[in-house]
């Protein structure tokens, strides 16, 4: 099963992205949506964060707004942070990938935000990176709630630099054309990738002993 990577700097876009490569029936793993589902009351990442963290537990849950106070421009609670979660998304990830694979499904997508950040790009065959200028990135940045111009430069300062990602990119599909351009961009993709086999998971599996 081929593993495609989906990655890009804080609002590039890759969200619609994934969900396009989602109505051409690749399925998405969303790691965004795993750290929410560890964060929640019940997740496995609560009890670790908050004997780390104390004051980011409320009501039973991680506070994503505290949490975010708590290690933005801080590199050894960010280092806290990733040594708790990391080892938890991998694992709700190496689940979905069992699970698609006993499906019979060919291909996956994976929505990692900090692909290169995290060295992730080890872990796929393919890594596809969403892309748009800088003052297009800035408005749509500016225009989610909680949002501010110093947290959106610590977010910046810590993601590898746009250029660089492109530079490394199996494929760039630029957002600032509209969805109509990067519908037919991730139309291309795929279709390039059409019965390519991946190599990625099998030696993820074999590393494990599953």
């Amino acid at each position: 099963m081929l593993l495609i990577g989906l990655t890009g700097s804080i609002g590039m876009g890759k969200s619609e992205t994934a969900k396009m490569f989602a109505r051409l029936g690749v399925p998405v793993y969303d790691a965004d949506a795993a750290v929410h589902a560890l964060y929640a009351k019940g997740g496995a990442a609560v009890k670790p964060m908050g004997q780390a963290f104390p004051n980011v537990i409320v009501d039973g849950a991680v506070d994503r707004q505290a949490l975010a106070r708590a290690v933005l421009g801080l590199p050894d609670e960010m280092k806290k942070l990733e040594a708790i979660v990391h080892p938890l998304v991998g694992q709700a990830q190496l689940e979905f990938l069992k699970a698609k694979m006993a499906e019979g499904y060919k291909a996956v997508l994976l929505d990692i935000p900090l692909l290169y950040e995290t060295g992730g790009e080890t872990r796929v065959d393919v890594v596809v990176v969403v892309s748009a200028p800088y003052h297009i990135q800035e408005q749509r940045v500016m225009a989610r709630p909680n949002m501010d111009m110093a947290k959106f430069a610590a977010i910046h300062a810590k993601q590898v630099p746009d250029a660089e990602k492109r530079a490394r990119a199996d494929f760039v599909i630029d957002t600032d054309r509209g969805l109509d351009h990067a519908f037919e961009s991730v139309k291309a993709v795929v279709a390039a990738l059409e019965g390519r086999e991946g190599n990625v998971l099998k030696a993820r599996l074999a590393e494990i002993g599953k």
